[in-house]
């Protein structure tokens, strides 16, 4: 049977014992695995209003991005709440955002500049192949 389903014998096992324990209810979804939502319904539209504010509005002039650290940097500014890059990922989920990649490349980008350095640079970062050949 845990075959037919597509899952463990140990999830097929559990499973019959809380429908035998329990009936069809003990087989109902309990919702999405992980920790609740720290945020309440007002700060995550509070959040929401800052982020579309942009960057800039929070002193962050470098660029017009919102990274995920910056993300969670401005959530414990707001709201005391830590968050991993990965849970500001789900929660900028939860809120509609998604990763965005410029379309245009940057103007300030020097082609030459960055073909110096991956002659010069990355081949010292990355090393020869044949460097690490056995002697």
């Amino acid at each position: 049977m845990a075959r037919s389903l597509r899952v463990s014998p140990k999830s097929a096992y559990a499973w019959h014992a809380a429908w035998r324990d329990g009936g069809r209810a003990a087989l109902v979804s309990k919702g999405p695995g992980g920790f609740p939502c720290q945020l309440s319904d007002a700060q995550a539209e509070r959040l929401q209003a800052e982020l579309e504010a942009g960057p800039a509005a929070h002193c962050w002039v470098e660029d017009q991005r919102w990274t995920l650290a910056r993300v969670a940097e401005l959530i414990h500014l707001l709201f005391g709440y830590r968050y991993t890059p990965r849970g500001v990922s789900y929660l900028l989920h939860r809120l509609g955002w998604s990763p965005q990649v410029p379309a245009h490349p940057a103007v300030e980008r020097d082609e030459q500049a960055v073909a110096r350095w991956r002659e010069e640079q990355w081949s010292r970062v990355r090393g020869r192949p044949n460097s690490w050949a056995r002697g």
